[in-house]
């Protein structure tokens, strides 16, 4: 996560939806105040600082309880959301690269690291949204260049950083990776961000 006096924002960084390019892109921008958060392991151009009681996918209501009052009612506080079936291969394929590609899909569908996001930037009841905008994958760049613009941050429509773009090596659209039933199971398990974002298995 990254906590900016210099910018008066606050990013709570979700699971594999650009976090770390955006980071990246960030920390460049960012002040010598500023809170930025390690990333593990560390990435060239990213540079942490200030970020003593605070961790990178830090949920936002635990930033909530480490900042003065001012800074969470002042900041202006956003994360990034992806459609949960292409968000699901994107971290099956970076799981499968660090498990020297002995990770089967079924494996992982039935294991404990599928990317949920929502208690990142939900209050702790998930009941509540408590940033002011939760940006989509999908229109990733417009989206920053929105939030970006309304900060005050240089930005010309690019990151110039794709970090991680190495794990998936299989580009087909998710809806040839998956099968019916996988992708109602998905749409059970993910019912709450789909719910809050509509998206839909069909794209």
């Amino acid at each position: 996560m990254i906590l900016s006096h210099k910018y008066k924002f606050i990013f709570i960084k979700t699971v594999k939806t650009a976090g770390t390019s955006i980071e990246i892109f960030l920390s460049r921008h960012c002040g010598e105040d500023d809170v930025v958060t390690p990333i593990i392991p560390p990435v060239e151009g990213h540079v942490p600082r200030n970020h003593e009681g605070f961790y990178n996918h830090m949920p936002a209501h635990e930033v909530r309880q480490k900042v003065p009052e001012a800074v969470w009612n002042g900041y202006y506080k956003f994360c990034v959301e992806r459609n949960p079936w292409d968000k699901v291969i994107s971290q099956y394929c970076m799981l499968n690269h660090r498990s020297g590609g002995r990770l089967s899909f079924a494996q992982f569908m039935n294991g404990p690291d599928l990317p949920f996001n929502f208690q990142r930037y939900m209050d702790p009841s998930g009941d509540r949204l408590i940033v002011d905008r939760v940006l989509k994958y999908e229109s990733l760049m417009d989206e920053l260049g929105e939030v970006f613009g309304r900060l005050g941050i240089p930005f010309d429509g690019s990151l110039h950083v794709n970090a991680k773009s190495e794990y998936r090596t299989d580009k087909r659209p998710y809806r040839e990776v998956f099968s019916e039933e996988q992708g109602r199971y998905i749409a059970t398990l993910f019912e709450k961000e789909i719910g809050l974002h509509g998206y839909r298995f069909e794209g």
